[in-house]
């Protein structure tokens, strides 16, 4: 049977519910919809605050705001599909939905410019001392006594052209992370146990064979995989360990994938030179999180050698409105009976 491209005229429109993070009058997806369903936004925080609403939705988008556990996808009624507008999808317990006939799909391309950007952004704000500077000459009283207007503010810098640029994750956004970097004439290298041979042959890099192989080469490490069990907290106290003294941390994937209070010791031993963090696992976080509590104080290494985000490297005007819309084709997609794309529970 030939799937419908558009339901018939006197079809009664479906609900759409988006849970999360969207919160204004939502042109693109009413435009991306019209005709096969309704849309509203509940802009929640929490996931006890959507139980309610999505039960009788025949399409859930969801971003990153909030979770999806099991409790909630059993109470799916009429759901079709559930989007996560996103390209991680740990928030939402899609082992469940698999087990309820109910597909999750993802929008794993509409911010790979701008990650793979902000991840080469940090790098060079960091390894060229574009963060220290800045932050010494707004407060100098803060600084050790280097003069006042002189590149040893942020001494020892080093060359970046042939140094060790380790990628762990060769996805999109790993690809196009490593194609920035090998344009700064960076010695390229990722770790990706999934990925099948070839990749590196096609990108111009080189595989190693582990994760304690990439980071003891590793000038700079930029985490771009999902989080999943094996990757949760992968890097730690113990991997850290690993890294020649004076390396640099990128961290644009998911916060969980970094074990952030390892990071002010590593910081304040010199075993990273810098971090930049564009993502935390509690978001936004606690003032007594170890990591935003070190680069507060002025006296600790963080203050001046990490650079703290929120969860904004997917951001662009044209990355946002590719992500809703996106993830509002996908909806119409799976309620007009066409094939569905991006599904991580198949």
């Amino acid at each position: 049977m030939t799937p419908l491209q558009n339901p018939p005229m006197n079809s009664r429109l479906q609900r759409v519910v988006i849970t999360d993070f969207i919160n204004d009058a939502l042109e693109i997806e009413k435009e991306v919809l019209a005709g096969v369903a309704t849309v509203e936004a509940l802009d929640a925080d929490h996931e006890r605050e959507v139980t309610a609403a999505v039960e009788t939705a025949a399409a859930v988008m969801m971003y990153h705001n909030l979770a999806l556990s099991a409790s909630t996808v059993d109470r799916l009624e009429r759901c079709q599909v559930i989007v996560r507008c996103g390209v991680g999808f740990d928030n939402v317990d899609h082992a469940r939905a698999r087990l309820r006939g109910i597909p999750v799909v993802n929008v794993p391309d509409y911010g790979t410019e701008e990650v793979a950007d902000s991840a080469i952004g940090m790098t060079l704000a960091l390894t060229r001392g574009i963060h220290q500077y800045n932050l010494a000459l707004l407060n100098p009283a803060d600084q050790s006594p280097a003069p006042a207007w002189s590149y040893q503010l942020a001494q020892p810098l080093r060359r970046l052209r042939g140094r060790v640029f380790g990628i762990v994750g060769l996805g999109r956004i790993g690809i196009a992370t490593a194609r920035r970097a090998l344009a700064l004439g960076m010695d390229v290298r990722f770790f990706d146990p999934l990925i099948a041979d070839g990749y590196d042959k096609a990108v111009g890099v080189r595989r190693m064979e582990s994760l304690e192989a990439l980071l003891r080469e590793a000038f700079v490490v930029s985490m771009h995989c999902p989080l999943t069990e094996q990757t949760r907290r992968m890097i730690n106290a113990t991997t850290l360990a690993h890294l020649p003294m004076g390396s640099y941390l990128i961290n644009t994937a998911r916060g969980d994938v970094v074990d952030v209070g390892a990071l002010p010791e590593a910081l304040a031993g010199g075993r990273l030179a810098g971090a930049g963090i564009d993502v935390l696992a509690d978001e936004p976080p606690h003032p007594e999180n170890p990591l935003v509590a070190a680069w507060r104080d002025p006296q600790h290494p963080a203050h001046q050698r990490l650079i703290l985000n929120p969860h904004a490297a997917f951001y662009s005007e044209e990355g946002l409105a590719d992500m809703r819309r996106k993830g509002a084709e996908a909806c119409r997609r799976a309620l007009t009976g066409q094939s569905l794309r991006n599904v991580i529970n198949p």
